[in-house]
């Protein structure tokens, strides 16, 4: 009787953590659908730790998938010393790109599918086979590409929005825009690059690719781990995000920005009114 009791508690459970699942992810659609602020989910909703925070995700990804299509490519954040003091988080989170999020150089987007469109600047890491732990990391890197983070200031106030929240939205993630592809044999010692962005002509932002965990590649391990962990490994194909080498800067309608990392050229993206 002692056991099956135990058993019924454990899935009670286990149906409260699912449904809670559910529900916050339907909230956190509905805000992504509507372009709505986001204000901080009831305590009901609230991912307890950062496991159910990627719970979540998951199911917001499953919620967006029709108007957005399938993820195609992987965030990083908070690889840099400059984006963990801004967001004030001391780890890296991980977040997925939709297809119809991902966009060439030069694209010309409205500043209305945003809620407050921030860019930063980073290098994009192109698989070409899949990835299960660290150790295949180097054989498995197809090429790099300067790239455009776009992200989406999409909260009431995001400093009161807990990190397994920021997590579950896809932490700030709304797309990206990629450079052309440099083969990873042809690309050089990525370390040693140095990423510019710029705003309207100005240079608002310099950093250096060992900003970012010593090396993108400790980024791309980081992710490679996490993923292979949830039973979410990286696919040939795919490309990663590896994170800001400078703090994120937020856009105006009708500004333009170009960010330029060495060696891997540079990418633009327009905002309009």
């Amino acid at each position: 009787m002692m056991k099956q009791s135990l058993t019924a508690a454990r899935n009670r459970a286990h149906k409260g953590e699912m449904e809670g699942v559910s529900t916050a992810a339907e909230t956190i659609a509905r805000a992504r659908h509507g372009r709505k602020p986001l204000a901080p989910l009831a305590e009901a909703q609230r991912p307890a730790d950062e496991a159910a925070a990627y719970a979540v995700q998951d199911a917001l990804h499953a919620a967006l998938a029709p108007a957005f299509g399938a993820i195609v490519g992987r965030k990083i954040g908070c690889t840099t010393p400059v984006m963990q003091r801004y967001l004030r988080i001391d780890h890296p989170c991980a977040g997925g790109v939709f297809a119809a999020t991902v966009h060439a150089s030069g694209a010309v987007l409205p500043y209305r599918d945003f809620v407050h469109v921030g860019v930063e600047c980073e290098i994009a890491v192109r698989l070409k086979r899949d990835i299960a732990g660290a150790a295949d990391i180097p054989a498995a890197i197809g090429g790099y590409m300067a790239a455009i983070e776009l992200v989406d200031d999409r909260y009431v106030d995001w400093r009161k929005i807990d990190t397994p929240t920021l997590i579950a939205d896809d932490f700030f993630g709304a797309g990206c825009i990629l450079g052309p592809e440099i083969a990873a044999s042809e690309a050089g010692d990525i370390s040693q690059a140095i990423g510019r962005t710029i705003v309207n002509g100005v240079e608002v932002g310099r950093g250096r690719a060992t900003d970012v965990m010593g090396h993108p590649h400790n980024a791309l391990a980081w992710l490679a781990e996490h993923a292979a962990a949830r039973g979410r490994a990286l696919r040939a194909g795919e490309f990663v995000l590896t994170g800001s080498f400078v703090e994120v800067r937020w856009l105006a309608p009708g500004d333009s920005t170009t960010v330029s990392v060495s060696g891997l050229g540079s990418v633009a993206v327009t905002l309009t009114p």
